[in-house]
């Protein structure tokens, strides 16, 4: 590495320090009813882009019945489907779920997304991501949500 090139290194560094310096200070200064606010306005638009999104989900599979979740689970979506499996004259049932909430406030501080996925029975994936709500950036929980729904609806459509 050239001088020029490492000098421009330690310059962005430099100007990430500042940034996050600058954004430590203000969260250190957000109360705990701002923060309290803050979240509600979070959990509003991520429960809304979760529940458009597993809606859409569910239209691509027909079978899947949408249900709308909240309360001291969460706030977000669902879709579930039961199938029934005949093979050399037995029954078995098929079940599939996906289910993704933002979760309550709590005295943590922390914006929180939990997802279930459950494939033909078998669980794909159980996730939490979390980040505390004076660092969140809703752009970041959106994107997780998208690559979450996308990724179960690829498990779901190979099996």
């Amino acid at each position: 590495m050239d001088f020029e090139h490492r000098l421009q290194k330690a310059i962005e560094r430099g100007h990430k320090r500042k940034q996050h310096e600058a954004h430590e200070a203000r969260r250190r200064e957000l109360t705990e009813q701002e923060i309290k606010s803050l979240h509600t306005q979070y959990r509003l638009i991520l429960s809304e882009h979760i529940e458009s999104l597993i809606k859409k989900l569910s239209n691509h599979f027909p079978g899947f019945q949408y249900e709308t979740l909240y309360g001291d689970k969460g706030w977000g979506a669902a879709c579930k489907r039961d199938d029934l499996e005949l093979s050399a004259g037995k029954r078995t049932n098929q079940f599939s779920r996906l289910e993704m909430t933002i979760r309550p406030y709590s005295s943590v501080g922390v914006l929180e997304l939990t997802a279930k996925g459950t494939v033909r029975n078998k669980e794909i994936y159980n996730r939490v991501h979390f980040e505390p709500v004076a660092d969140a950036d809703p752009q970041d929980f959106i994107e997780l949500i998208d690559l979450w729904v996308l990724e179960y609806a690829e498990l779901y459509a190979a099996k």
